[in-house]
Parts: structure tokens; C-alpha cells; sequence
């Protein structure tokens, strides 16, 4: 068990035997606290927020600088720059635009499942307007970022409500994705362009990084011949 550099903790194995089966299975119980609740409108505008990212004047803010720069999985896009600005007009108060930017991620993308898959480049879920949180997240992150924004992936768990008069399914949870935005003298601060929503205490937080690389849940190496299949399933339960 180690952290790895963005502090996250990482176990790993080693299973040097024939096998034809590996199943990994994790539990925790989490507390969870209530989000501090925040005024959009009374947070400075995103200029002063951009200029104060480049002074750093504490440690987490000089932290936080590394988030404002490409990563693999979210590269530079001026078709995306050019749409991050229509939002981010001179003089919005900084968090009122960034979440007037999940909310547009949420109104003109369709969240589809078999349009994108783990690999799919960004330019191409944002040219098709479909995808799943991971693309919604990602987009989000490369907005901000053209804005002059310090902006990161966090991959976790959502407890989903089931509708009224029927039960929650056993495993129907699964891992979610969401973004955060770094605005100095608050921190990071979560919002969901995938549910329209910041995220209080229904969101559990697994990991963080620059984009989905970062925090893949599994990954490593298979070592023979044959063909694979991965099945997961994520089951929250509210005590």
C-alpha cells in the first residue's frame, strides 16, 4: 500500500499463478459531511481568480497551480475555448460561471453510454455532445482550464435514489465522475455537470488527478493468451 503523488492511496498486487479469475472486492464505511454551503454571486470575479493562481501566495495555492496545464487526457481544444468563453463573461463572480458551465455541459449533452467508451478523445465527445460523467468531466476541466482556471478530475461513488415505491437494486450503483474548481481562500469546490448539481453528501470521494488517468479504479497487466471480460458492480448503502 502506498500514496501515490497526488496523495491518494494506492494498493498494489501481484498474482503470479495460473489463473482464470480475479475477482477484487473492496469495503468501506464512509462518513460523510455536509458541503459548506456556498453564494455563487459573492465569490470574486474569475479574472481576479486567474491573476491570484499566478502569484500562489500559500502552498496550497502553488499546489493547486500544476491543475491549470494540459494532460494527457485533456489537451489544449480552441473549439472548447471559444465555447468556454461565451460563458465567462468579464466580471462573473468566478464560481457563478463555472457553474453556469456545468449546467450547460448538463442541457446541451445527452448522456449516453455506448457512445464513448474510456479511451475516446476529448475533441470527439465534445464534437458529439455524448458520452458519460468521465467526457462531461473532462470537458468541464478543459473549459476552466482555457479560462486560466485551476481545474481537476475526482473519481468516486453517487448513492442513487431509487423512484418513489421501488426498491433500490443491489449493484445498480456505479463509479461516478465529477470535477472540482480551485478558487483561492476556498479551495477545491465539487460540482457534477453530469447531474446538474455541487455535490453535498451523496458524492464519496475514491481519488483525484489531472484526468481520468490518474485515477483509473484497476489497472495493470495480464500476462498469457485468451480473451478477457471485466464486470463491475458498485452497491452504496446509506446507514
Amino acid at each position: 500500500m502506498r500514496q501515490d503523488y497526488f496523495g491518494n492511496t494506492v494498493i498494489n498486487i501481484c498474482l503470479e499463478s495460473p489463473h482464470s479469475e480475479l475477482d477484487i472486492l473492496a469495503e468501506a464505511e464512509v462518513t460523510l459531511h455536509p458541503a459548506v454551503r456556498l453564494v455563487p454571486e459573492q465569490t470574486q470575479p474569475w479574472e481576479q481568480v486567474k491573476e491570484a493562481m499566478m502569484r500562489y501566495e500559500t502552498s496550497k495555492d502553488l499546489e493547486a497551480l500544476e491543475f491549470l496545464f494540459a494532460s494527457p487526457m485533456v489537451q489544449s481544444n480552441k473549439e472548447i475555448e471559444r465555447w468556454a468563453a461565451e460563458i465567462f463573461a468579464p466580471g462573473i463572480p468566478v464560481l457563478r460561471a463555472a457553474l453556469d458551465l456545468s449546467h450547460r455541459i448538463f442541457t446541451e449533452f445527452s448522456y449516453d453510454p455506448n457512445a464513448t467508451n474510456t479511451f475516446t478523445p476529448l475533441a470527439k465527445a465534445f464534437e458529439i455532445k455524448r458520452g458519460v460523467c468521465q467526457d462531461f468531466a473532462h470537458v468541464g476541466i478543459a473549459c476552466l482550464r482555457a479560462m486560466g482556471l485551476a481545474a481537476r478530475y475526482v473519481s468516486g461513488y453517487l448513492n442513487t435514489q431509487p423512484p418513489p415505491g421501488k426498491s433500490k437494486l443491489v449493484g445498480a450503483d456505479a463509479s461516478h465522475a465529477w470535477l472540482s474548481i480551485y478558487i483561492p481562500g476556498l479551495g477545491w469546490v465539487d460540482m457534477d455537470p453530469t447531474n446538474d448539481v455541487m455535490p453535498n453528501d451523496q458524492h464519496i470521494t475514491l481519488a483525484w488527478g489531472r484526468d481520468y488517468g490518474d485515477v483509473t479504479p484497476v489497472r495493470g497487466s495480464v500476462l498469457g493468451g485468451g480473451n478477457h471480460r471485466l464486470q463491475v458492480a458498485v452497491d452504496v448503502v446509506q446507514l
